[in-house]
């Protein structure tokens, strides 16, 4: 054998396991990625600025103590410190985040409101008649149009607004028990403390 014949062997094995080796290095790289962090981190490039001026209609039907639920005026951000919780009746984490809803709108210090995401009135007032309705307004967004603006990535998504209508705060995902004492709280907090 010569050692021409050897130096073409050792390309061909390689070649051959080229795409081997890059498929690994790219599976580790994502593998690393995945677990570096919390993805309610995300970071957004709405924080600090005024939240978005669009106001929406209430969702047709929807009642509360007998009186139809408001939409969301944009008006209403100023001078209160506000959740705005993007969800939706076919969101399945939307379900599992209503306890801690439930608990954030008995404090009379805040002002929750919903923007209900891409779904049909009748699915979210079913949602509503059996979770209970933890909103003081909420708006609908059936084509996604002000969710855009709102820079959401997918439901739900929660935002605090500070009583200078700004975009205090943005967490992605549910909220659960441990992100709402370890995170949302504290934002929350940091908020009603601001003049």
């Amino acid at each position: 054998m010569t050692s021409e014949t050897a130096g073409g062997g050792m390309r061909r094995k390689l070649l051959v396991a080229l795409p081997l080796i890059l498929f690994l290095a790219l599976a580790a790289l994502f593998l690393y990625r995945l677990g570096a962090g919390d993805p309610s981190r995300l970071p957004s490039a709405l924080i600090g600025r005024e939240a978005p001026q669009a106001s929406l209609p209430p969702v047709a039907g929807l009642v509360q103590d007998g009186k139809p639920t408001p939409g969301i005026n944009a008006a209403d951000f100023k001078g209160n410190v506000t959740l705005v919780n993007v969800w939706a009746s076919w969101c399945v984490p939307c379900h599992d985040e209503v306890p801690q809803l439930e608990e954030l709108s008995k404090d009379k210090r805040i002002r929750l409101v919903g923007i209900n995401y891409k779904d049909q009135p009748d699915n979210a007032r079913r949602f509503i008649g059996r979770y209970g309705n933890p909103f003081a307004a909420v708006g609908a967004d059936p084509n996604g149009r002000a969710a855009i603006e709102w820079g959401v990535y997918g439901v739900p998504e929660t935002f605090v607004i500070g009583r200078d209508g700004r975009i205090a705060y943005k967490l992605v995902g549910p909220i659960t028990e441990q992100n709402l004492k370890a995170v949302l709280m504290p934002a929350i907090e940091k908020a009603l403390a601001a003049k």
